[in-house]
C-alpha cells in the first residue's frame, strides 16, 4: 500500500471518527428526562424488594420482619443505582 492510500483510508477513518462522537452528543437527555429517570429507579428498586418481602413474608408468616429486610435491601439497591447512573450521565 503506498502513502498516498494509506492517507485517504487515514482520513476517511478520521471522519467516521468524528461523525461517531457528534451523534453520540446529539442524544443527550433534557434535565427533566435524567431526573425521572433516577427518580424511577429508586422508587422501583424500593418497590421491588417491598413486594418481594411481603410475599415471602404470607409465605413463611413472618409478618413484618422480611417486608422490612427486604424494603431496606431495596432502598440500598435503588441508591447504588442511582449512584451509578448518575456517574454514567457525567461521562
Amino acid at each position: 500500500m503506498s502513502k498516498n492510500q494509506f492517507k485517504i483510508r487515514l482520513e476517511i477513518a478520521k471522519k467516521k471518527l468524528l461523525k461517531k462522537d457528534n451523534g453520540n452528543k446529539n442524544h443527550n437527555s433534557s434535565p427533566l428526562g435524567s431526573a425521572f429517570k433516577l427518580s424511577t429507579e429508586l422508587i422501583s428498586a424500593v418497590a421491588v424488594g417491598t413486594i418481594i418481602g411481603f410475599i415471602l413474608d404470607n409465605t413463611f408468616g413472618t409478618k413484618p420482619w422480611l417486608i422490612l429486610i427486604f424494603f431496606f435491601v431495596g432502598v440500598i439497591a435503588g441508591i447504588t443505582n442511582v449512584i451509578r447512573s448518575a456517574k454514567n450521565m457525567q461521562k
